[in-house]
């Protein structure tokens, strides 16, 4: 799967609900469910299906004449980090809830459903190269992007140097037209979307978690990396969609709010993950194994696999 991002202007309505539910450690602001009487029409991830084994195959050199898009044509999914002068975000949990927001906007019953408000946007994203940008937003930034529609999702604070601990939380935001962003997204920065390095939070307790491997090398910014597991997740939900036999599975997991489990693999267990998704037709079907390979616009070569993931 071939990945980059920039921005886009919504047009669709409709904002989360206010409740929270618990995962773990980690808090979310509940998205609506999917509607499952509308999955057999309204398949709004079928097109991310089909070319995922073909975007696997693809050589450096294909990937990067692959990528290429007319400037009207390119649609991305923006991620916002909310990042307070006072305390960085989780690295961890902030990679976490890009994934799992990711998931739950594509499988919310406003993308799922022919006839819901984000339907259309999701549909015509998932038809194109799935780019995905990370900007930070602070104080007043952060509640603008509250307006526009989107899932946030937010994690307990970790021990820092504010007391209380400040909570990590990133905002989801329905994808569409780079060329139409919307100017309380555009302004918000690209760069500088990174935070130290912590240990991993705990692994989410729940009976569905997509477990996401991140490689040794290249070690990615924090934004860069949010990108991928959000690759990873919609993926996932793809490829659990595509199947009768796994609905059972998907259900178990957006019931679980989409969790998402995040760890660094050494070189050994990458060499062996990696070797496991040559073939991922068999990958999934066996292992429900699946991997992300980025197209290459920042920070790393075309081709490269920035995350296998499994879901458990």
């Amino acid at each position: 799967m071939l990945s980059r991002g920039v921005g886009t202007r919504f047009s669709a309505a409709g904002l989360i609900g206010s409740a929270h539910r618990p995962r773990g450690t980690t808090s979310i602001m509940s998205p609506e469910p999917p509607d499952p009487a509308a999955a057999p029409n309204a398949d709004v991830l079928a097109p991310l299906r089909v070319r995922y084994a073909h975007w696997l195959g693809l050589d450096a050199a294909q990937v990067e004449r692959d990528r290429e898009e007319a400037v009207e044509d390119v649609r991305a999914l923006q991620l916002v980090l909310r990042m307070e002068r006072a305390q960085p975000p989780s690295w961890h949990d902030a990679v976490a809830l890009a994934a799992s927001a990711t998931a739950l906007l594509c499988t919310d019953a406003r993308a799922t459903t022919s006839d819901g408000p984000w339907y259309a946007a999701v549909r015509d994203y998932a038809h194109g190269h799935i780019r995905k940008v990370t900007r930070r937003a602070r104080a007043s930034q952060w509640e603008a992007v509250q307006d526009l529609p989107g899932i946030t999702l937010s994690a307990a604070g970790r021990p820092g140097p504010v007391d209380p601990p400040l909570r990590t939380e990133v905002r989801a935001l329905v994808p569409g037209r780079t060329a139409e962003l919307d100017k309380r997204v555009s302004k918000l920065q690209v760069g500088g979307t990174d935070a130290p390095p912590d240990d991993p939070a705990p692994d989410p307790d729940t009976t569905a978690v997509l477990r996401v491997w991140l490689p040794p090398e290249p070690v990615m910014t924090l934004g860069k990396t949010m990108a991928q597991a959000g690759h990873a997740s919609m993926i996932a939900a793809a490829l659990l969609a595509g199947d009768p036999m796994t609905r059972p599975e998907r259900a178990r997991w957006t019931a679980q709010q989409c969790a998402v489990a995040v760890r660094r693999a050494d070189r050994l267990r990458w060499q062996e993950l990696t070797a496991a998704v040559r073939d991922p037709h068999a990958a999934w079907r066996q292992e429900h194994l699946l991997a992300v390979r980025d197209a290459g616009f920042t920070e790393i070569a075309p081709g490269t696999v920035t995350v296998v993931a499994r879901l458990d």
